[in-house]
């Protein structure tokens, strides 16, 4: 934040101020803002140009386009001190400004429509690809990386397959385990898993339609919590990972397999991928803030065909 003098001359305007108060709570295009705001584009990108000069805004590069994020002014350093009183002023400029502007409210409604959308196509992704995944290509799934997951599980137990699609792996699981829940977002995948697990006659995997992001689970209720190439697919990574911590039990320890991170952007489009994968760097601070301990990461696979998908395996235990 360049200055408080600065700072307060960009949100002046209202209509930056209620940017900014969407920005502060979600990561947003421009098209979103749009379609929030109902501003023209060139309206919109002249804000966020202003407010990206003025260190309130960052982007990141996604697909065809850009997602916008208030920045953490707390983050950047300033003389004396300015910058840490800055951030105080404009937070507390924010809070008031949602009192105060009238649209504030309705922004908010309207952004959660959006998000909405935005899961609502990629489970219509999902729901289009029930009873096929066993046939169809999806990336960075292989017996190989199953395999250095399951050396590492403690049978029996109760188990959470979170993002478990039509269940193959949590039929796995159930051979295993005194129960598996396999919980997924999309309605057909979970009802072709139960479809497929009564033609087999398994009885200890129970089906839970529900966000990996809010999970149908209670407090405690698993020893284990296993991500198997569905973490990617989540709007915020950080929060399924909080979510699979509060659902352990003490003791507990979650496994995660996913794509490490690669630059292949046709995968948005064409698998529904919100994230190209993960660091192994990036996977071990969300475990570790999550409160995780004894995180391990680790590279167990990767594709010989282009573009050479990686499997990232990354494991962390619950403390006692």
């Amino acid at each position: 934040m360049p200055s408080i003098v600065k700072t307060l001359r960009v949100v002046s305007d209202p209509n930056r101020l209620r940017i900014l108060l969407l920005l502060r709570a979600e990561e947003l295009s421009v098209a979103e803002l749009q379609e929030i705001l109902v501003m023209g584009q060139s309206t919109i990108s002249t804000h966020l140009s202003q407010l990206k000069q003025a260190g309130l805004v960052e982007d990141r590069r996604t697909g065809k386009s850009n997602l916008y994020r208030s920045s953490d002014p707390a983050g950047t350093s300033g003389a004396g001190g300015a910058t840490c009183g800055g951030a105080g002023v404009l937070e507390g400029l924010l809070t008031e400004a949602a009192k105060e502007i009238p649209e504030a409210a309705t922004d908010q409604a309207a952004m959660r429509s959006v998000l909405k959308k935005r899961q609502d196509r990629m489970r219509s992704f999902f729901d289009s690809m029930a009873g096929r995944l066993g046939r169809d290509y999806v990336p960075g799934k292989s017996w190989k990386s199953l395999t250095e997951a399951l050396l590492r599980l403690m049978p029996p137990m109760a188990i959470a397959d979170l993002g478990a699609g039509e269940g193959a792996f949590s039929l796995l699981l159930a051979q295993q385990a005194k129960k598996v829940i396999a919980v997924d977002s999309s309605a057909r995948m979970i009802e072709v898993g139960r479809e497929q697990a009564l033609r087999h006659g398994v009885e200890n995997v129970e089906y839970r339609l529900g966000d990996m992001e809010e999970v149908p689970v209670a407090d405690g209720e698993v020893d284990l919590v296993f991500f198997s190439q569905s973490l990617h697919h989540a709007l915020h990574p950080e929060h399924a990972i909080q979510e699979a911590w509060r659902i352990l039990r003490p003791g507990g320890r979650v496994v995660i397999l996913d794509l490490a991170k690669h630059r292949f952007e046709e995968a948005r489009e064409l698998y529904a991928d919100e994230w190209l994968g993960f660091s192994e760097t990036e996977l071990e601070a969300m475990l570790e803030k999550a409160g995780f301990a004894s995180v391990q990461t680790a590279v167990v696979d990767k594709e010989p065909e282009t573009p050479q998908f990686q499997t990232l395996l990354a494991v962390g235990n619950k403390q006692i």
